[in-house]
């Protein structure tokens, strides 16, 4: 099992990060943490996943696909794995997620396996797993959380499954029963999917009422509903995700008479960016929560605290 409180290896520390925009970018970053009195980030939201599949959802992004709402959305961290990694250390994220996922039947036990080897490998990473609703996915969600997995990933839209299909209902009482949050894209931006929304997921939640559900970029656009959810349920969570930055606001803006119902959920926001798969810079995530003016000890809870409680770190 990955012990989380391992340091990076030297080698790790050792991985240059490549240029000097980076370099700034992370000094600005530090300026940030510092206005709160922050040690370090937690980004629950982050991809690593084996090259061929993320250079495969790389071209997905290049070519504009309907998944993507059809939008430009350059991707602004498209380096090497090792360099990835290195930046967020520059940046001062002290954990991170391999959020990957199966668009078919079949992908999750060999892309489950490449991720516990990820995490053994790459300690500030949170050992991530996956599911798809298949015969099996109960057992190989048992085993991924035999091995040490602490969080897992659930992507509706892209694997095009009902969150409340059958198969998948012994699978959810393992994960509520043992206590692993699940980061789920559920909501229906930037694409609309034929089970994503607010209604599929409150039937999970009402048969798995203790299930620890993120509900991934605060379920966008249908902000709302999922946030009536995190009301309704006390184990359910959203993260941040590409929320209330400006290529987002553009297209699926967050509405304002919202925003005392998030800052009274504080204590179960987390931070996630979808870094590298963001078209800008890291950096502008943090300043867009800030811009809320919520109140630096949300602020706080947001990028750190939540996070470090939710995972013992």
């Amino acid at each position: 099992m990955n012990d989380h409180r391992t340091a990076p290896s030297d080698a790790a520390r050792r991985t240059p990060v490549s240029d000097g925009a980076s370099g700034a970018e992370a000094a600005e970053i530090r300026r940030f943490r510092e206005r709160l009195g922050l040690p370090a980030l937690i980004d629950v939201h982050t991809h690593f996943m084996p090259e061929r599949v993320l250079h495969k959802v790389w071209n997905y992004f290049d070519t504009n696909g309907p998944l993507i709402g059809g939008l430009e959305w350059p991707i602004t961290y498209r380096k090497a794995e090792a360099e990835r990694a290195a930046l967020l250390r520059e940046f001062g994220v002290r954990a991170f997620t391999s959020m990957l996922y199966p668009h078919k039947p079949g992908m999750a036990t060999w892309l489950n396996a490449w991720a516990a080897d990820f995490a053994g490998r790459t300690p500030d990473c949170l050992h991530t797993a996956t599911l798809f609703p298949e015969p099996g996915v109960q057992t190989y969600v048992r085993e991924a959380v035999e091995a040490g997995a602490r969080v897992f990933k659930a992507h509706v839209q892209v694997g095009a499954y009902a969150p409340d299909d059958e198969l998948l209902d012994a699978a959810w009482a393992v994960l509520a029963d043992a206590g692993i949050p699940v980061v789920i894209h559920c909501g229906s931006g930037p694409a609309p999917g034929k089970h994503t929304g607010p209604a599929p997921i409150a039937r999970v939640l009402a048969r798995h009422p203790r299930l620890r559900l993120i509900v991934a970029h605060l379920g966008m656009p249908e902000y709302e509903e999922f946030l009536g959810l995190a009301e309704r349920y006390e184990e359910v969570r959203l993260d941040t995700t590409m929320a209330f930055t400006d290529f987002t606001e553009r297209f699926m803006p967050f509405p304002p008479r919202a925003l005392p119902r998030i800052a009274a959920l504080g204590d179960r926001v987390l931070l996630g960016s979808d870094f590298p798969n963001i078209p800008y810079p890291y950096l502008h995530q943090l300043h867009a929560l800030e811009r809320l003016d919520l109140g630096p000890e949300w602020l706080r809870a947001v990028c750190h605290d939540n996070a470090a409680r939710l995972f013992g770190w």
